[in-house]
C-alpha cells in the first residue's frame, strides 16, 4: 500500500508536470527535463503556503539583481554565485507561471510582470558587466575598455536583445493560437489593449493606465516589425472569422511553416543566453557575450523573422487567389 501510494504521487506530479507544459512544438528540451519539474516542485510549496505568484516573480527580480551584482567581480566563486543566483531567479520564473495555473491565478498583470522581471535581471547584468570590463584592456591592445563597452552593451541589449526575446515570444503565442486556439494562446494585440486603456476613467486609475499604456505600445512594436503577419491575420479574419473557425488544412500547413522556427524562439529566449554568459564570466571574457548577442543571436533572429514573414506572405497571397478564383 505504501508503494502503490508512492507511485501515485509520482503519476500525479507528472500529470501536473505534463500539464503545465504548453505544447512539444514551443517547449525546450532543457525547461521540460530541468526547470519544469523544479519549477513545479516549489510551486507545490509555494502553493500549501499560499503564497500569490506576483510575490514569487518579485523575489526573481531580487535574485536576478543579486546575480548581476556577483558578475561584476572577475574571482571563480563570485561567478559561481551570480550563476547559481540567476539559475533560482529562472526557476522562480518557472514557479509562478506553474503556481497562477495551479491556483487559478493567471492574470495579464502577472505574464507582464514576468516579462518585466527578465528585463530587469538582464538589464542589471548588462550594467554590472560594463562596470567589470571598463577598466581592462581591449583583446590585443593597450587600450582600456572604457565608454566603449557601453556602446556595446546598448547595441547587444537594446538593439539586439530587446526585440529578439519580444518577437520570440510572439512567435510562439501565434504558433499556440494556430495550434491550440485562443484559450492556448495569450496573443494580445494593440488595438484590444489600447481600447482597454481609452475606456479606463482618467481620475484615480494611474497606475492602470500606466500598465495598459505601456503594454499597449509593446503589442504595436510587435505588430510594427511583423507586417506581413500582420497582414495574412487580417486576410484569415475576414475570410474565416475566428481563428478556430479556419479550416485544419490552412492551419496544418501554417503550423508546419511555424514549428521549424520554435526552435530558434527557444534560443532566443533564456538557457541559451544563460550558458554562454555563465562560460564568458568564468573565462573573464564577458565582452564577448555582447558579441555572442550582436552576431550570433542576431543572425538566427533575422533569419526567423524572414522566414515566418514569408510564410505569411506566400499563405495571404494563396488566400487571395482561392479567393479570385472562386468569384
Amino acid at each position: 500500500m505504501q508503494n502503490m501510494g508512492k507511485s501515485n504521487q509520482k503519476q500525479s506530479f507528472r500529470d501536473l508536470l505534463r500539464a503545465s507544459l504548453k505544447s512539444k512544438d514551443t517547449e525546450e528540451w532543457l525547461d521540460v527535463h530541468f526547470t519544469r519539474p523544479i519549477g513545479l516542485f516549489f510551486a507545490l510549496i509555494w502553493r500549501k503556503l499560499g503564497v500569490h505568484p506576483n510575490v514569487i516573480t518579485i523575489l526573481s527580480i531580487f535574485l536576478g539583481i543579486a546575480a548581476a551584482v556577483m558578475f561584476y567581480y572577475t574571482d571563480l566563486w563570485h561567478n559561481l554565485a551570480g550563476m547559481l543566483l540567476l539559475m533560482t531567479a529562472n526557476f522562480c520564473d518557472s514557479t509562478d507561471g506553474q503556481l497562477a495555473r495551479l491556483t487559478n491565478q493567471k492574470t495579464l498583470v502577472g505574464r507582464v510582470l514576468d516579462g518585466f522581471a527578465g528585463d530587469v535581471w538582464f538589464f542589471s547584468i548588462y550594467f554590472a558587466l560594463c562596470l567589470r570590463i571598463m577598466p581592462q584592456l581591449m583583446p590585443g591592445t593597450d587600450i582600456k575598455w572604457g565608454v566603449w563597452i557601453w556602446v556595446l552593451a546598448a547595441v547587444a541589449g537594446l538593439i539586439c536583445h530587446s526585440p529578439q526575446s519580444s518577437d520570440a515570444d510572439y512567435y510562439r503565442q501565434i504558433h499556440l493560437l494556430f495550434l491550440k486556439g485562443k484559450k492556448g494562446s495569450e496573443l494580445d494585440t494593440y488595438a484590444q489593449q489600447r481600447s482597454i486603456y481609452d475606456n479606463l476613467p482618467k481620475k484615480n486609475a494611474f497606475w492602470k493606465r500606466l500598465f495598459y499604456y505601456n503594454y499597449a505600445n509593446y503589442c504595436k512594436a510587435q505588430e510594427r516589425r511583423t507586417p506581413e503577419f500582420q497582414n495574412f491575420y487580417a486576410t484569415l479574419k475576414k475570410k474565416y472569422g475566428e481563428v478556430e473557425k479556419v479550416p485544419a488544412k490552412v492551419r496544418e500547413r501554417f503550423l508546419d511553416g511555424s514549428r521549424p522556427l520554435m526552435k530558434y524562439t527557444n534560443i532566443l529566449s533564456f538557457n541559451t543566453r544563460a550558458i554562454v554568459l555563465y562560460i564568458t564570466c568564468l573565462a573573464n571574457c564577458p565582452w564577448v557575450y555582447f558579441l555572442f548577442e550582436i552576431i550570433v543571436l542576431m543572425c538566427i533572429y533575422i533569419h526567423m523573422h524572414r522566414t515566418h514573414e514569408s510564410l505569411c506572405r506566400k499563405m495571404r497571397e494563396d488566400m487571395m487567389t482561392d479567393n479570385n478564383g472562386n468569384e
